[in-house]
């Protein structure tokens, strides 16, 4: 399969070449190579699903903060304090795929010889798509819990104006047997940030509810959330939509994120810019082995019976039966793996110049 472009200039282009191309510009800014290698499979694997707000797209976000000196690419990643059953691991303002990497590994490890399992992660940044690390406990045997605090507060609490907290995702896995595990990968905003900045770099406009403007109103222009001090939603939108919901999962995230980690919280003074060359970002992973409640195999029947019974949902279109968490994910997948993964013409382009400004192979041609 080779690039093409479609009618709306879109280029679609195989998964090993953007891996091919994150790699590149990440070597280019110093990034040691066997992290070069594992950010760039998460980062390409959240583009893989259709998680388009966490892959490729993220390298102008990345370029802006390693210019301010906000993150540091070439760093060492250490354990800092440790027991049978919890760690700590200081990312040293590095990405944060490493360091997860090495905390999902440690849960599984952990969890499979003491039952359960958690690790804390401090002085990180952007850690990609938070279910990538749930769906490797899922993979073992584990159900698996993550959590991430973000780069600054931009989520307005209901009822305020002023942004307090970050997107603060929070993903679950489950496994199965016969069914893909069950995979839930959600912000506990009405959106992901990326895709405002998505919609932003297209020239697009936002369905009402993504954002506000300063003021506390509903806008459909991106701009005014990127540079006009504009707020996100916490998820539900409004406080007649459920958004206090939203808002009280942000909060339990910021507090799962940071407090355990020591990481700095997001609504604090000068959070991200109290240490150069960090975001002072804090990641949580919890996982548990399910034979410590119930004998081997019987959990993972459990949660098969309970996908079954939603799938027999009877839907209200026809053509669109119900799904569970993870199965959207699991359809574009295997889409993609024909179709390539989209590059739209304006991240393209940024892309492009950020190579050239970088000295980096640009392969998406």
């Amino acid at each position: 399969m080779g690039h093409r472009v479609d009618e709306n200039d879109v280029m679609w282009a195989p998964q090993e070449v953007v891996q091919e191309q994150i790699a590149a510009i990440l070597t280019a800014w110093g990034m040691k190579p066997e992290h070069v290698a594992a950010t760039a499979e998460v980062m390409v694997d959240a583009d893989a699903c259709g998680i388009d707000t966490h892959g490729i797209s993220m390298l102008p976000p990345y370029d802006d903060r390693r210019r301010r000196n906000v993150i540091t690419l070439d760093v060492g990643v250490e354990v800092v304090r440790e027991t049978p059953t919890t760690a700590l691991i200081d990312a040293g303002g590095g990405l944060g795929y490493v360091p997860s990497l090495l905390a999902t590994k440690m849960c599984i490890d952990k969890a499979k010889a003491m039952g359960m399992a958690a690790v804390a992660v401090r002085e990180s940044a952007h850690f990609g798509a938070t279910g990538y690390y749930t769906r490797l406990m899922a993979a073992a045997g584990l159900v698996g819990i993550a959590t991430t605090n973000g780069s600054g507060p931009r989520t307005a609490p209901t009822f305020g104006k002023e942004g307090k907290l970050s997107t603060n995702p929070i993903a679950f896995a489950a496994p199965t047997k016969r069914h893909e595990a069950f995979s839930l990968d959600m912000a506990t905003t009405t959106v992901a940030a990326g895709k405002i900045r998505n919609k932003w770099n297209e020239g697009q406009r936002l369905p009402i509810g993504w954002a506000n403007d300063a003021d506390g109103n509903a806008s459909d222009d991106p701009e005014v959330y990127v540079s006009r001090g504009g707020v996100q939603t916490p998820l539900g939108g409004s406080r007649e939509l459920g958004s206090h919901k939203g808002y009280g999962l942000g909060a339990m995230v910021e507090i799962l994120s940071a407090s355990f980690s020591g990481a700095s919280l997001v609504s604090a003074p000068n959070h991200g810019s109290n240490k150069p060359g960090s975001m002072e970002i804090g990641h949580f992973f919890l996982a548990i082995d399910p034979t410590q409640f119930r004998e081997a195999g019987e959990f993972e029947d459990s949660t098969d019976e309970l996908i079954d019974m939603l799938h027999a949902t009877k839907p209200m279109d026809p053509d669109q039966p119900v799904m569970v968490a993870g199965e959207p994910e699991n359809i574009v997948r295997e889409e993609r793996k024909t179709t390539g993964i989209p590059i739209p013409p304006g991240l393209r382009g940024q892309i492009q110049e950020i190579a050239r400004q970088s000295n980096a192979a640009f392969v998406l041609v």
